[in-house]
Formats: C-alpha cells, structure tokens, sequence
C-alpha cells in the first residue's frame, strides 16, 4: 500500500492505518528503535507509541513519505526512553553520546543544541559534502545509532576502515562547527 493510502486511512480513522503501517514500517521501526533502547522490550513499546503517536498527530499536510515522518516519531520515543533508563543501565545511545560529546559545547544542553538552526545549516553543509559511502556511515552511526559491527556489515567496510572514518569525519565536523562559531 501506497504512503498516501496509509495516510488517508488514518484520516479516516480507520483501524486498518495501523495494521497496514505495521506491515509496511514495523520492522524498520523496530532497527530504528532498537539500537537506542538497547532492549527488545523497550523497542516494541516503541513502535507501538508510535502508532498511537501517528493516531493522535498526523499532520494535516498529510506527509508523502510516511516513513520518515514514523522514523522521526520513533526515534524521540526511544531516545527519551534511553533517557529514563539510563540511570539503570547503560549502552546504546551512551556510546554516541560520549563520542560526539568534545562536538557539545558545555553550555548546551543537547535537546537544545540538536534544535539550534545554526548547527542544522552546518551539519546539512558537512553531510552534503561527504561522498556517498561516508554520509551513509556517518548516518547509520548517529542517526540511527547503529554499533560499528553493524555498519560493518551492512555496508562491507572493514570494522577498522568504519572506525578510522568516523573519527576522521568527527574531526572534520569538529573542524567545520569552529569555522561557523558553533565550538
């Protein structure tokens, strides 16, 4: 089923929107989620908030790519409950959060720093000016928080090679952040 048949069946209120997004979206929501929760549980929780979540908020512009807009859903859900967990247990985002800390200036908090428009504009300029395998390494690690075994594998680098990439394209960033004044 077409994005935009999904989407006018939740316009509709039709309970069929939710058991077609499960069967379109569900199992990438769940790679989404699962990588920042760290817990199957936790993830399926998840998904399911955010179904509710699309229920309750689909936007009147009706989105065309439905899957972007349940990623974005999805991924504040998981992050948020990373966060409440956190105390208790640590992994997932914990690993990306302390390699892209020396990018956080002291002074931000990181809700509000992702939420800078600034720092939008430079990462959208950084991001355009990798190559192709670099912007989907870089992506797949902090975006989506995928561990570097897995990039490994889903993209056929070396471990080692993926390694040595994101540390080269942290320092670019770094690099690029100090340029705009954003460091």
């Amino acid at each position: 089923m077409q994005d935009r048949e999904i989407v006018d069946l939740y316009w509709a209120r039709s309970q069929d929107a939710v058991r077609e997004t499960d069967i379109k979206y569900g199992k990438m929501l769940y790679s989404v989620s699962y990588p920042l929760t760290n817990s199957r549980q936790d993830s399926e929780e998840c998904v399911n908030d955010t179904y509710m979540k699309a229920w309750n908020s689909m936007p009147t512009d009706r989105p065309d790519m439905l899957g972007a807009y349940l990623t974005k859903i999805i991924r504040a859900l998981s992050i948020d409950r990373f966060r409440r967990e956190r105390a208790a247990k640590r992994g997932g985002a914990g690993v990306i959060t302390e390699e892209l800390s020396e990018l956080i200036p002291s002074d931000f908090s990181l809700d509000g720093y992702i939420e800078n428009e600034a720092l939008k504009n430079a990462l959208n300029a950084f991001l355009a000016g990798l190559d192709k395998e670099k912007r989907v390494v870089f992506v797949k690690r902090y975006y989506f928080c995928l561990d570097i075994g897995t990039i490994s594998r889903q993209t056929g680098i070396s471990e080692s090679s993926v390694k040595t990439m994101l540390f080269r394209m942290r320092e670019k960033l770094g690099e690029t952040l100090k340029k705009e004044g954003l460091l």
